[in-house]
């Protein structure tokens, strides 16, 4: 048996050593991390949902409450954490997974961390590949967690069956702001450390704006650290109807298979070979850069 099967193997029966080897191995694109995408058996019925929302909305703690409510029931979790790129070392920053330590010895939840390394808005292009990996494995839900910053928010509703956004009572002056960006998004609005003044006021309004919209949207208040509101929200995502067409989806993932198939045309591209032929050509007085392009092509 091939290699990459044997450990695809192990990855399937819920091996957590094999899952973090393969999740390594495709986060930095090493062999044979393209055989392995190719052989993943994900399960496309494992629902993935996204959590996001403003730093500081306490989302860590609300996924920690979401794991323990869930693990309590013998279910499997995995989380993934997808966290702004530490500019010193290119690793995930993990500051507020350490409030998640308890969850580290868990036997049935899974954690890992994924820096987004630049990429716009936060979700890098691997974050859907290690999702699949992840799906290939034997969780009954997988969590997916992000700073809610712009470009992110959109992708992780293209990426996850179901987003919750979390909010904070002061989130209140943003209303307006809401409306125009979150309102695709959400399918639940969690107003977390809803102990706080202002959150029944925020909560009235934000229900209003709600109603407005085209699709009922869920809002639910929450204690994350005293656990408070918990049990309605995982009420709230148990019911996730069999994983319905998600429009984003579609555009997400055209977007991954156009660059799957331009890195894939641009292989056999040898940049050495380009380099030398770009010398000479510009020794030629009419050089053209498009024209020099085509002929490179069908050489």
């Amino acid at each position: 048996m091939n290699n990459h099967l044997s450990i695809l193997e192990e990855v399937k029966q819920g091996n957590y050593k094999a899952l973090a080897r393969v999740l390594t191995l495709v986060e930095n694109d090493i062999a044979p991390s393209d055989l392995i995408l190719r052989d993943l058996d994900s399960l496309s019925d494992v629902p993935v949902l996204g959590i996001t929302g403003p730093p500081g909305a306490g989302k860590s703690t609300l996924v920690n409450a979401i794991t323990n409510h869930f693990v309590s029931l013998n279910k499997r979790i995995a989380i993934l954490a997808i966290d702004p790129t530490s500019p010193f070392n290119f690793g995930s920053l993990l500051g507020d997974r350490i409030r998640m330590a308890n969850q580290f010895n868990n036997p049935n939840v899974f954690i890992r961390s994924l820096a987004t390394r630049g990429a716009l808005g936060g979700i890098s292009a691997k974050t859907i590949e290690m999702v699949d990996v992840l799906k290939a494995s034997n969780f009954d839900l997988i969590l997916v967690e992000t700073v809610g910053v712009g470009q992110s928010e959109v992708e992780i509703a293209g990426l996850a069956d179901k987003t919750v956004v979390v909010l904070v009572p002061e989130s209140g002056d943003e209303v307006q702001n809401i409306k125009s960006g979150l309102m695709e998004i959400a399918d639940c609005f969690v107003i977390n450390k809803a102990d706080r003044e202002g959150a029944d006021t925020f909560a009235n309004n934000l229900k209003k704006i709600v109603h407005q919209g085209l699709k009922t949207i869920p809002v639910l208040k929450t204690v994350a650290d005293k656990n408070i509101g918990i049990e309605e929200l995982c009420t709230w995502i148990t019911s996730m109807p069999a994983i319905e067409k998600n429009r984003k989806k579609e555009f997400l993932f055209a977007e991954k298979a156009w660059k799957i198939i331009q890195h894939n045309k641009m292989q056999h591209i040898d940049k050495k070979k380009l380099r030398e032929k770009i010398h000479e050509a510009l020794l030629k007085r009419n050089f053209n850069i498009y024209r020099f392009a085509d002929e490179f092509k069908n050489s």
